[in-house]
């Protein structure tokens, strides 16, 4: 798979929804009623970041959802990129990256969500193919007026801002012509998970869902 062909695929699961929640989990008991709440509110692509001993059975049960996308997140390493493949993700996230990580991804044929916070780095993942990529860490970085300075010499590149971003400043990057969704973790708030509150957080999905009505 080049990058040309992993862009399309990202571009296309990135536009499902203007919103890709991030989910650490800890126990991956509660993943699958997890995912089911988030696609059942409208978010059908979901990031499980590679942060816990239960990522990636998470990621094998999210995977059984209907109509659940399921990506691995913060992918730093080849180990990482063959580990998340076979437990089933179909995309994969990064913080930045390397040229290491961008083979490894080219070579397992994993689709990838490139981080970029700058555009000497935005220009070289445009350059090996990579046109929709992850700005990260946003509000760190700029936040969303950063981003649409980005888009001016570089209106090629799309993204998924990260990092920073809840219910009260999405909107605002949903709004710039160079954003196609954001990612964040308000949609599953450790403390609703904790409670298997399910009905709770489909609802939070819901509102996320409309966020470009």
């Amino acid at each position: 798979m080049t990058p040309e062909d992993a862009c399309k695929f990202t571009d296309y699961i990135c536009r499902l929804a203007p919103v890709i929640p991030v989910l650490v989990i800890e126990d991956a008991t509660i993943a699958e009623p997890l995912a089911e709440a988030l696609v059942s509110g409208g978010l059908p692509t979901l990031e499980v970041t590679l942060r816990s001993a239960a990522a990636l059975d998470a990621i094998k049960a999210m995977s059984k959802v209907a109509g659940a996308t399921v990506g691995a997140g913060t992918l730093l390493s080849g180990q990482d990129v063959r580990a998340a493949k076979e437990a089933g993700a179909v995309f994969g996230v990064s913080p930045g990256a390397t040229d290491a990580l961008l083979q490894a991804c080219e070579d397992s044929e994993m689709p990838l969500l490139p981080g970029a916070a700058t555009a000497t780095e935005v220009m070289r993942l445009m350059e090996r193919g990579y046109r929709m990529q992850k700005f990260f860490p946003a509000e760190a970085s700029g936040g969303a007026p950063a981003l649409k300075s980005i888009g001016g010499p570089l209106p090629q590149v799309t993204f998924c801002p990260t990092g920073g971003i809840g219910v009260t400043n999405a909107a605002t990057y949903l709004q710039l012509s160079n954003t196609v969704c954001v990612g964040g973790s308000w949609v599953a708030p450790k403390s609703l998970v904790e409670k298997h509150d399910w009905q709770a957080i489909e609802a939070l999905a819901q509102q996320a869902a409309r966020m470009l009505d």
